[in-house]
């Protein structure tokens, strides 16, 4: 049986509540998924946390995983990143706030013409970024936003580095397109 077939059949029997595919999962993406969420995060405690509570959502959640979506990994590493942006969040939301100078000119980043105009860019990347397979979505999001090598991405998702980096090409080359209408994209 391929690794393919292992983790199809893996999830299938976590949806059916059996605790040694759960192991067995476990076993297989914890380490990524650990040196994922300790990259993000910065802090071994919050990614131990993100990684118990990612299986814990697997788990949960084993029967709404789509294998023509995303791959097993994928599925995974995205809740991984899902649970450190929520923690990323709540660290924002509980930082002391420091005291407004009321005489002190707005930086240009709280302009409200620029937070505008830089919200509706990051929206139409976000957007476009959507629109794109989920093998070139995934390598974009791990290499760009957060800071992972072609390398370190091809151990995440189990493909040779070459693979990573074609992907990149290609989904960048479509973000292009997008971004710039009226030029023809792949």
């Amino acid at each position: 049986m391929n690794a393919i077939a292992d983790d199809l059949s893996a999830v299938r029997a976590l949806a059916r509540g059996d605790e040694a595919a759960l192991g067995a999962l476990y076993d297989r993406y914890a380490r990524p998924c650990y040196a994922f969420a300790i990259r993000m995060l910065g802090s071994e405690a919050d990614a131990e946390e993100v990684l118990q509570e990612t299986f814990l959502r697997a788990w949960r959640n084993a029967a709404a995983y789509d294998p023509s979506r995303a791959s097993l990994s994928s599925w995974l590493l995205a809740i991984t990143r899902n649970l450190c942006i929520d923690e990323l969040r709540r660290r924002r939301r509980n930082l002391p706030a420091a005291p407004l100078d009321p005489t002190a000119p707005l930086p240009a980043s709280e302009r409200t013409d620029t937070a505008a105009e830089q919200a509706l860019d990051a929206e139409r990347v976000r957007a476009a970024l959507a629109s794109l397979p989920g093998e070139q979505r995934s390598a974009i999001e791990l290499v760009y936003y957060h800071g992972l090598t072609s390398s370190e991405v091809g151990r995440l998702l189990g493909v040779p580095p070459a693979t990573v980096r074609s992907r990149l090409r290609l989904g960048l080359l479509k973000l292009a397109g997008i971004l710039r209408p009226g030029e023809p994209h792949p």
